[in-house]
């Protein structure tokens, strides 16, 4: 008599098997999250994938209400220019994310990390290079570092806001 979910095979096709059907449950409870965390939308520049969690609404009601509203998205401060360096970080952000808001385990407020400030900075000057020479300048030559948020804190979001949770 045969039997019906291992028949008389080789060891290695057993695995195989029990591989398969654990590759088949990954993938279907990853694309069952995937969609169910609405995924796709993250690959837009609209700023409302942004308050695809809730924890965001503060700062997106507050760009609403921000000097840089009508020029310029999340994306265009928060994410590199470039095709590739957009969608590397935006898939590293996502991963960070995910697991952040998933485990409860970030600072509220929500703060910007160093990696992201850095980009935020290079977008600063992207856009406003011209008007900013003088101060990055003395950055470049060792007399100390310039951050366009050290002066220009709220031009994107207000003043910092959390949600309360601590």
């Amino acid at each position: 008599m045969r039997k019906i979910w291992f028949p008389d095979e080789k060891p290695s096709a057993r695995g195989a098997t029990v591989l398969a059907i654990l590759l088949g449950l990954l993938l279907g409870i990853g694309g069952f999250t995937f969609l169910y965390a609405e995924g796709l939308s993250y690959m837009s520049d609209d700023p409302k994938v942004c308050v695809n969690c809730h924890i965001m609404q503060p700062q997106y009601d507050s760009w609403q209400k921000a000097s840089h509203h009508t020029v310029a998205t999340c994306v265009d401060c928060h994410l590199p220019h470039g095709f590739v360096g957009k969608y590397l970080a935006k898939a590293e952000n996502g991963y960070h994310h995910s697991v952040a808001f998933t485990l409860q385990n970030f600072h509220e407020p929500i703060l910007i990390k160093p990696k992201n400030s850095r980009i935020l900075q290079d977008n600063c000057l992207h856009c406003h290079g011209d008007l900013a020479h003088e101060q990055v300048a003395r950055a470049a030559d060792g007399t100390g570092e310039v951050l366009c948020v050290h002066c220009h804190r709220s031009v994107g979001h207000g003043e910092p806001t959390g949600l309360g949770r601590r």
